[in-house]
């Protein structure tokens, strides 16, 4: 994991991931790239993407650059490589793009907490990002001085397109020394005999180097409050669940179960590309 984005907005919700992101970086030796969008009005930024300098634009430019310089000032970031980068596009825009130029390995992204990340995640830039994004998104909902990663849930219907992002979630676990829970929702609905269960994430699992890992079968009345209930139940420090271009985020998660989960979690939520 040798570099790390983290957009900002100036906002505390942004600070709080990129504290984090100083920690992941610290422990890896990793570089931070540290990325604001300005966003301009549509006369302004045809102009811009010409090569001419608009006056209000400097201003902004300049003030958003002090900005960052003093964020990257702060003691947190004391002995790590951090850059910024100033993209004239909508809010998250440009992220991908970004992220694919510099070959990031991780995007840490602040948000609202449980009650506004919503407003947040779903419909917005940060979904596109989020659903778009070939590399794994960090999503920080608290300030959190001291990030560790004990307990990994990874929910997940183990089906074979889970595969190869699954490889990314286990060489996060294994990066972090975590035990990596996997665990699958039974449901009335969705109900799988247990020893089927069983048999089908043992076989899954074994193509994977897991460091440490359990597996579990867990019963509620509907997926998302069974990934919420079980990740409680064994203290979880991070959930991770799979993304899916075409249709947002993977089946197993598709609709308001995905938006209830992404809402309704208060730990810290990682995506995987499927």
């Amino acid at each position: 994991m040798k570099r790390i984005l983290v957009p900002t907005d100036f906002s505390k919700n942004a600070e709080h991931a990129l504290k984090v992101a100083a920690q992941i970086a610290k422990k890896n030796n990793s570089e931070i790239l540290l990325v604001h969008m300005l966003e301009l009005p549509q006369q302004n930024s045809d102009a811009v993407s010409q090569g001419r300098e608009i006056p209000e634009v400097m201003f902004f430019k300049n003030a958003v650059l002090q900005k960052l310089e003093d964020l990257m000032a702060q003691d947190y970031l004391s002995e790590i490589a951090v850059s910024e980068i100033i993209q004239f596009e909508l809010a998250f825009d440009g992220i991908l793009k970004i992220s694919k130029a510099h070959d990031i390995d991780l995007v840490v992204m602040g948000s609202h907490g449980a009650s506004g990340f919503k407003e947040m995640f779903v419909g917005s830039n940060a979904e596109k990002v989020v659903r778009n994004s070939e590399i794994p998104v960090l999503i920080i909902k608290e300030e959190d001085n001291d990030f560790a990663i004990n307990n990994f849930v990874f929910a997940s219907d183990f089906s074979d397109e889970i595969k190869k992002p699954f490889q990314e979630v286990v060489n996060f676990a294994n990066n972090f020394g975590a035990k990596l829970h996997l665990v699958t929702i039974n449901t009335p609905n969705q109900f799988v005999p247990t020893s089927t269960a069983e048999e089908k994430m043992a076989n899954f699992v074994s193509n994977f180097k897991i460091n440490d890992f359990q597996t579990h079968i867990y019963n509620e009345t509907s997926v998302e409050k069974g990934i919420l209930k079980f990740s409680n139940s064994v203290k979880a420090d991070l959930i991770g669940i799979s993304t899916h271009g075409r249709k947002g985020l993977a089946h197993f998660f598709n609709g308001s179960l995905a938006e209830g989960i992404v809402n309704h979690a208060t730990k810290p939520i990682i995506t995987f590309k499927i």
